[in-house]
């Protein structure tokens, strides 16, 4: 069953007023085709059912499919609040190109609940940045292996896109052998970011370059990472020598700093800065086989 949710964060007119109005914008502004059917998934080994939103092309497919990866809030309060983990617009971009797109919702965020197995302590201890990227590519590879036993999922057409800490996730996965899975995208990829206290800076960027030279090592897929210049989290410069790290340890792949993002916080490249990320990621598809010149 699709579900709609939006937080009010002020009013000008009457409360009443205002939700109403608000609901109607949002009703206006999404297309029908992009409202998702909620799913529950059972995975062997996880004691709870996994939550995710599915979008699918009109038809009955079987279509290539696009599993994202969300990112993290750094309040526990914040995670638990965790419900529709993509944009709307973004699907909108993978439903126009013929794609199913699947955005689980991981455990110990939001409606999938459980224990919390991502924390890196990154601002506060040592960072853990390996466990919280094993922990949240384990999980979604089973997410993987459960597509491919749908029939509406082309089994060899799999392409992970996350945003991140989802980011991060999907470079993890990239450096395992998961067949159908063709490539990734990784937007605004990391972990460790606090642009209240840290802004521009992660917490820990030599843990990260660490993590990504390692996972260099064994990625064989093709792959674009996403980043924008006024990224608040990371700022400008780490993004640049995550990627080399990942270079080092032998990774191959395209790396695009996009210009600013018009709301001040780069972060958002996904959600607000299509005009920058669309090219690139044409060009990606196109390189894959999934659009003709």
């Amino acid at each position: 069953m699709a579900r709609i949710s939006f937080k009010l964060f002020g009013s000008f007119i009457g409360p009443t007023r205002f939700i109403a109005l608000l609901f109607f914008a949002i009703l206006s502004s999404v297309s029908a085709k992009a409202n998702p059917e909620t799913i529950s998934i059972s995975l062997p080994g996880y004691d709870q059912p996994i939550i995710a939103d599915l979008y699918k092309p009109d038809g009955a497919g079987p279509f290539p499919l696009v599993i994202f990866s969300h990112g993290r809030a750094g309040k526990a309060s914040d995670r638990a609040q965790t419900d529709h983990t993509i944009a709307h617009s973004h699907p909108d971009y993978w439903l126009s190109k013929g794609f199913a797109i699947l955005a689980p919702v991981r455990p110990g965020y939001g409606p999938t609940g459980g224990t919390d197995v991502e924390d890196s302590q990154s601002c506060s201890g040592p960072a853990h940045f390996d466990r919280t990227a094993k922990n949240a590519a384990d999980v979604t590879e089973a997410v993987i292996s459960w597509s491919k036993t749908q029939s509406f999922v082309r089994k060899n057409q799999i392409l992970l896109v996350g945003q991140s800490v989802g980011g991060m996730t999907v470079v993890a996965l990239g450096a395992r052998k998961i067949s159908g899975v063709v490539g990734y995208i990784n937007f605004a990829g990391g972990a460790g970011g606090d642009p209240d206290r840290h802004p521009m800076s992660s917490c820990s960027p030599d843990a990260l370059s660490a993590l990504y030279e390692e996972l260099g090592k064994t990625t064989h897929v093709p792959n674009l990472w996403l980043y924008s210049i006024n990224d608040l989290f990371w700022g400008p410069d780490a993004p640049v020598m995550w990627h080399h790290a990942f270079e080092r340890g032998g990774g191959r792949g395209q790396f695009v700093q996009t210009g600013p993002v018009s709301d001040g916080n780069g972060h958002h490249l996904i959600g607000k800065g299509k005009s920058m990320w669309e090219g690139p990621v044409d060009a990606f598809l196109k390189r894959l086989g999934f659009l003709k010149n």
